[in-house]
């Protein structure tokens, strides 16, 4: 929660002008888009271009999120957090608050895509965001406070971009920032210790958390009564093991996990008879079926050209010899 002084001091209204003290930037404050433990964001306006802008009466906490995004951008074939735009201070009256600007990344939560898209899409979408924890992980980082309200997908085509890098950490190090649902400390499942599989623990309680947006009380904890959650859900059913791992600290690198939810739709997978499309990237075609008869159907044209071609060649040596032999007869005759 964050301190209802710093809240207070960083509190504006819509019209506000952030006027930088070092590099002269201004920014006109549209509307506050959310705030944590460390700062108030807000979408402002910046020579007719949208910028979210976070601020802060915390230079240290500033700092270390402006090196976080720094590190992102040097993490290449990723798209993980938003792009640094600037750094500098406001000064208010007696006080100086620190700010920095970044992309705004515009589109609706995980949740509300996989509510407009359907379920079939959340394999999709995690194995993206596998991918770009599995980076981020190289990196030397964790993510820390991942959560659905943390991931936006923008497009098309989808993508998922993670939002807030506040509880950002470097592996090794205590976490800064939790959201209770998502903690494995919380569930009693492991320490609050930046590593990678504090990461995907979050991620198989994200998955848990699309079929429960909701989400449910902790009663007694314990992977018990997480997983009778999970048997409850058909949805959830069809990652039941692939959970499991995550929740329990099996994995010890995102790129684990991602293979295995491929793994899961490939033929001959013990799940290749349920009901749920195999996941496949954006723009490919889910209907085998027709593909498989379209297959079929050139097949059979093929055969028949070449039939007819073999034909129509034939006809063409008979049509010709027998022009010859009439023109050998009329010279004899």
């Amino acid at each position: 929660m964050m301190n209802p002084s710093l809240k207070n001091l960083c509190k504006v209204i819509p019209g506000t002008i952030i006027d930088g003290k070092w590099h002269h930037n201004r920014y006109t404050i549209i509307k506050e888009l959310g705030f944590g433990a460390n700062g108030i964001v807000y979408l402002a306006r910046h020579n007719d271009a949208q910028v979210a802008l976070k601020m802060s009466d915390n230079g240290m906490s500033v700092t270390s999120e402006v090196n976080v995004l720094k590190s992102f951008a040097k993490v290449q074939g990723s798209a993980l957090g938003p792009c640094l735009l600037d750094v500098d201070d406001w000064e208010r009256p007696g006080k100086k608050v620190s700010f920095y600007v970044m992309e705004f990344i515009k589109g609706p939560d995980l949740l509300t895509f996989l509510q407009q898209k359907g379920a079939d899409w959340t394999g999709i979408m995690i194995l993206q965001l596998l991918a770009d924890l599995q980076l981020l992980h190289e990196s030397g980082w964790v993510f820390g406070d991942l959560k659905p309200d943390n991931l936006i997908v923008t497009g098309p085509p989808a993508r998922i971009r993670c939002i807030d890098v506040g509880g950002t950490t470097m592996q090794g190090r205590s976490i800064k920032e939790f959201t209770e649902f998502f903690d494995r400390g919380y569930w009693g499942l492991g320490s609050r210790k930046a590593e990678p599989g504090y990461d995907l623990f979050a991620v198989g309680m994200i998955m848990v958390n699309t079929a429960y947006p909701g989400r449910f009380t902790k009663k007694s904890g314990g992977i018990n009564e997480i997983m009778a959650k999970v048997r409850q859900s058909r949805d959830l059913q069809y990652y039941e093991s692939i959970i499991q791992k995550a929740l329990t600290g099996k994995y010890r690198a995102a790129k684990e996990m991602r293979q295995e939810i491929l793994g899961l739709h490939q033929p001959g997978s013990p799940h290749g008879s349920h009901t749920r499309r195999p996941v496949r990237p954006a723009g490919q075609s889910s209907q085998a079926g027709p593909a498989l008869g379209a297959n079929k159907t050139r097949v059979r044209y093929n055969k028949r050209k070449k039939k007819s071609s073999v034909l129509e060649t034939v006809t063409i040596i008979l049509v010709i010899s027998l022009l010859y032999f009439i023109y050998i007869y009329s010279q004899i005759t």
